[in-house]
């Protein structure tokens, strides 16, 4: 699995420094841009798994910028160039520090906990009598804390405001722009056979302007179901037929582990690994319509450095 990037390790020009995640490496330049490279690393239940995934990255990249053009009459967003196939080049906002998460039916994490008990998420009631895989009657948004580490945490609209993690009068702009995105990624996937089930979205601010920021749509960040049997499935109690990262989040369950303390992510093995790559290209080519063309992979780590390296040396 040569072909995978699970790490980083560049001097750009003007680079003042490095923010490593979970999957993406975000380099500061000149506190102005913000470069993103997108590696292959995956992550579940808040831990990054220990191999890499080829052409991870590139598919989520992609599929990123192909939405972020697709919604920008909605909402300005980071968005300035792509140089590289995994790599972003966006503008450098200020992260306001919360998740804005968007369900249309109940299942992950939402099912997880209505399926304990709870008839409340993030301080949003949820109808009794509902069954796994179900459309709410309207989408509800269901925010989390923007953890540096560790896990995200579910916190309610009242909570955020009275935290001051966002003032009012901009949580209700986020949440109308969040509303309008999951609108038009959900018109935009009803084109393509296919069901936007749940997602999230990041904004930040920079010389008083919301910005949406980071992925959009992609795999990592949402759910869709295949809409072609979704009713037939759902009335046979059936699981639903998915694009999203949940296939691989099921097969750590099955193998004993949802990132608890004590839990050894299994081994996976090479067989495995191509499958997950395999369902990324499959998510990117339905998603988009687009038939996916694997970049060179000969020396990905010195391609990024010289697409990168060039796109900055031209704005100078």
């Amino acid at each position: 699995m040569d072909k995978a990037i699970v790490r980083t390790d560049y001097q750009f020009p003007g680079q003042k420094g490095v923010y490593k995640g979970k999957v993406r490496d975000v380099y500061n330049i000149n506190d102005d841009l913000l470069v993103m490279i997108v590696s292959d690393r995956i992550s579940a239940f808040d831990v990054v798994l220990p191999e890499g995934v080829p052409y991870k990255g590139q598919v989520l990249n992609q599929i990123a910028a192909k939405f972020l053009d697709a919604t920008a009459d909605i909402v300005p967003n980071w968005k300035v160039a792509t140089p590289d196939p995994m790599v972003t080049v966006g503008h450098n906002c200020e992260q306001y520090k919360v998740e804005m998460v968007i369900r249309g039916y109940l299942t992950g994490h939402a099912w997880r906990e209505y399926k304990a008990g709870k008839r409340t998420l993030c301080g949003v009631p949820m109808p009794e009598g509902m069954k796994e895989n179900e459309k709410f009657a309207a989408p509800i948004i269901t925010p989390t804390t923007k953890a540096d580490q560790g896990h995200d945490e579910d916190i309610s609209r009242e909570e955020i405001i009275a935290q001051g993690l966002v003032s009012e009068e901009e949580y209700i702009m986020l949440e109308k722009y969040t509303r309008e995105l999951f609108q038009r990624g959900t018109e935009m996937a009803a084109e393509k056979g296919l069901i936007l089930v749940d997602t999230k979205y990041e904004f930040g601010k920079k010389n008083g302007q919301i910005y949406l920021i980071d992925e959009i749509h992609t795999p990592d960040s949402s759910r869709y179901f295949y809409a072609e049997g979704y009713e037939e499935r759902l009335a046979k109690g059936e699981q639903q037929k998915q694009l999203s990262k949940e296939f691989v989040r099921q097969w750590l369950i099955e193998n004993g582990f949802q990132g608890k303390e004590g839990q050894q992510v299994p081994e996976m093995n090479e067989e495995f690994i191509a499958q997950v790559s395999e369902r990324y290209i499959e998510l990117f080519e339905h998603i988009t319509g687009d038939k996916f063309v694997k970049a060179d992979a000969a020396n990905v780590a010195e391609r990024i450095n010289t697409n990168v390296t060039d796109y900055l040396n031209s704005r100078v």
